[in-house]
């Protein structure tokens, strides 16, 4: 990502550019789908949850009954890009009450092993709403000596506490993606020891009732899967060709310079953002992503993963009238439902996801998406197989807790 926006603070030097990507070797990622069993151990599950998508430190709660007629499976998987992809360890699963520690900035040391990229998932306030989103840093701000992954991870953090922090002040107004995008940025601009950087963003907010909002900023994006088919799907913002919508902090020195020697000045702002709202259903999946999945792998080819996971388990299945989701996928996404070698429905599906990314990202034969549009822009350059990027994936399943009631009443 070559352009920057004009938020502006006094600090380091050169303006950022694209930073080359270099190729490296992944071993395929082996994954069991989940199935009925007993328990998993809790040392088991202590192994999984390596660290916290959230900033700070997580404490458990009690698990209580979920209210509200949707339940939201949520989970992540990430991988650097000079990093080999583990799926045993390159996964968080979502526990919605996990409580954020809104007190302290988490240290880098905390961070996910996902490289620039960074993602959040939480609960909104008290309700069952859940807010998640993913930030990719931008990569050129490192010849600048500022750390991309600063802006991206703090990004993500704030959010987090915004959401998890929320309270409706009585006018009956829910929050949604664009102002959350908006308290995110503004809390990165005030952080003083973020002096550069940017990012681009995807937030999402899934109410209790079964609506989702999206607000989208670059080419970063989503994916909504129903039936066996892909639903909806968000169209990359972009100036120009890999020249995305961005948030930025711009030190003035860099603005003054652009003034006296030239350059346009970006100015890309949650404001910006492409809004959209749409209906949730059971079994539906939500995919979002970073742009190291979008260029590497076709809306079908999530598809295909997608469709060959639910299929194998059994949570989508074929009848006379097409494709159909199981009453209850509790035996799937939950914890207490699966065998400790095992992950859960929307764990396998976030690792899957990113561990195909991973391998398309490094095959040179295979032509991806970005790959498509370099020889469509620039037939000259002769740009074959993936793009080497960092990778990060966050997938929702939804539950509807009506199906599982009428589940119980037949019982």
């Amino acid at each position: 990502m070559a352009s920057v926006t004009c938020r502006t603070v006094s600090s380091p030097a050169h303006s950022p550019f694209i930073v080359a990507s270099i190729r490296c070797q992944l071993r395929p990622a082996r994954l069991r789908a989940p199935s009925p069993s007993p328990s998993s151990s809790p040392s088991q599950q202590n192994h999984r949850r390596t660290f916290s998508a959230q900033h700070a430190r997580l404490q458990t709660q009690e698990t209580q009954p979920m209210r509200g007629r949707f339940t939201y499976h949520v989970a992540a998987s990430f991988s650097a890009k000079y990093k080999k992809f583990d799926h045993l360890t390159n996964v968080f699963p979502f526990n919605p009450y996990n409580r954020i520690q809104t007190d302290k900035k988490r240290p880098k040391s905390r961070r996910p092993a996902s490289g620039q990229d960074a993602f959040f998932i939480s609960r909104v306030g008290d309700t069952n709403a859940v807010a998640f989103g993913v930030a990719d840093g931008v990569g050129g701000w490192e010849e600048s000596g500022v750390d991309p992954a600063d802006f991206a991870h703090s990004f993500c953090d704030y959010m987090a506490s915004a959401a998890y922090e929320h309270r409706s002040d009585g006018s009956g107004a829910p929050l949604v993606p664009r102002a959350l995008m908006q308290r995110g940025y503004d809390d990165v601009c005030r952080d003083r020891s973020i002096h550069a950087g940017g990012s681009t963003a995807s937030v999402a907010i899934a109410t209790e009732d079964g609506n989702l909002e999206v607000a989208n900023l670059g080419d970063s994006g989503f994916v909504h899967l129903r039936l066996n088919a892909v639903h909806a799907y968000s169209e990359p913002q972009i100036h120009a060709f890999n020249t995305p919508y961005q948030l930025s902090i711009v030190p003035a020195s860099m603005l003054a310079r652009a003034a006296v020697f030239g350059g346009a000045k970006l100015c890309d702002y949650p404001k910006d953002a492409n809004v959209t709202q749409h209906t949730l259903r059971h079994g539906d999946i939500l995919v979002l992503a970073s742009d190291g999945v979008w260029d590497n792998l076709f809306n079908q080819e999530i598809l295909r993963i997608a469709s060959r996971l639910m299929m194998g388990i059994g949570a989508w299945k074929s009848s006379d009238d097409g494709i159909q989701v199981v009453d209850s996928l509790r035996r799937f996404t939950e914890p207490d439902s699966l065998p400790q070698t095992r992950l859960s429905l929307q764990s396998a599906l976030a690792v899957e996801i990113a561990g195909a990314a991973k391998a398309a990202s490094t095959n040179q034969r295979l032509d991806g998406p970005f790959a498509k549009e370099v020889q469509k822009y620039y037939p000259q350059e002769n740009w074959h197989g993936g793009k080497i990027d960092d990778i990060c994936v966050v997938v929702l399943v939804v539950s509807d807790n009506s199906k599982f009631s009428e589940v119980q009443s037949k019982l």
